[in-house]
């Protein structure tokens, strides 16, 4: 196999010379163990935390050995009954082309009707953390005014669509005016671009003169702030992501962080592991699709050794929807 391996940790944000391509033999397969060609890979800003020798909710990547992330692949050779040759499967042996796994650790993808990368989004990891991310952690509920960072990227645009489907008002925020007109046609109720030139916080206020109810974070910094500023009494924010921090160690200052006591703000942070039980992700967002509110874009690359530019590119805005990569 051919697989992207770690070479030195980064400082800041990374650079090509961090990277190594390199084959490996793999191994013949033992007794419940599936050999998967893999055809999309995922990428994803979380994958930056791991590239630092950091104690952290997932180990760090190893110095010269495979790094992983989601992928779908193809088994083409199997020793487990319950996986036959052909499956398509969902599974975390990303950043290499093939992959030799315990069939515990690959996931056969539901027959829903969409396409196999969608399972690497909206209908995966993607999809999972923002329905679960809404629903549950923030408890948003119809009538409410919900705002989401990063609403143009994977996770934020599905976010603004089961939002809107579930009888709430959004406001997302963008950057660019392509970015916004395309989070507004996916149902948006107002865009703030913050590449337009006025603050985070005075276009929130514009956009929320009462107050929001629910704030969905992917990207921490001037979000963060300008949310706790418009924070409604209980108000409820699901912490997912901070982007804005991640190749920056440099402290976040927070000028309306006091807020959250008088408004008694709760504020929590959530990963994808917290949530188990997956029927009513699949139904619901399945309901979602059928009445035609969910809307895909993909940012693609093609070829396993443009994998490392897609990752580098989640940082300069570089994606609108999910950032894949197709072998």
């Amino acid at each position: 196999m051919k697989a992207w391996t770690l070479a030195a940790r980064p400082k800041g944000t990374p650079v090509d010379g961090d990277f190594a391509l390199v084959e490996r033999d793999l191994p013949a397969l033992n007794e419940g163990e599936v050999r998967v060609a893999n055809r999309w890979l995922s990428v994803d800003p979380y994958m930056r935390g791991r590239m630092n020798d950091t104690k952290s909710y997932v180990p760090p990547f190893q110095l010269g050995e495979p790094m992983q992330g989601g992928a779908i692949g193809e088994v083409v050779e199997s020793r487990a009954d319950n996986i036959p040759v052909g499956t398509l499967v969902s599974h975390m042996a990303g950043w290499r082309d093939e992959a030799v796994l315990p069939a515990a650790h690959v996931q056969p993808l539901p027959d829903l009707g969409v396409d196999p990368q969608a399972y690497l989004g909206q209908f995966g990891l993607t999809g999972m953390t923002a329905y679960y991310g809404l629903l549950q952690i923030a408890e948003a509920k119809p009538g409410e005014t919900v705002f989401v960072s990063a609403a143009a990227g994977a996770v934020g645009s599905t976010v603004v669509q089961i939002a809107k489907a579930k009888g709430m008002t959004v406001i997302g925020s963008a950057g660019g005016a392509e970015k916004c007109d395309w989070v507004r046609s996916l149902g948006a109720d107002a865009v703030i671009d913050y590449k337009g030139g006025k603050s985070v916080v005075d276009a929130l206020g514009e956009a929320a003169p009462d107050g929001i109810d629910v704030y969905f974070d992917n990207v921490g910094g001037d979000h963060l702030d300008a949310a706790l500023a418009h924070a409604k009494l209980h108000a409820r924010f699901a912490i997912c992501g901070m982007i804005d921090v991640y190749n920056d160690s440099k402290p976040t200052s927070l000028k309306y962080i006091a807020r959250m006591i008088g408004n008694r703000v709760r504020m929590q942070g959530f990963i994808f592991g917290d949530f188990k039980h997956q029927a009513d992700f699949y139904r619901d967002m399945a309901a979602i699709l059928k009445d035609g509110g969910l809307q895909r874009e993909e940012t693609v690359f093609e070829g396993l050794d443009r994998t490392p530019e897609a990752f580098l590119a989640l940082f300069t805005g570089g994606n609108k929807g999910k950032m894949l990569v197709k072998l």
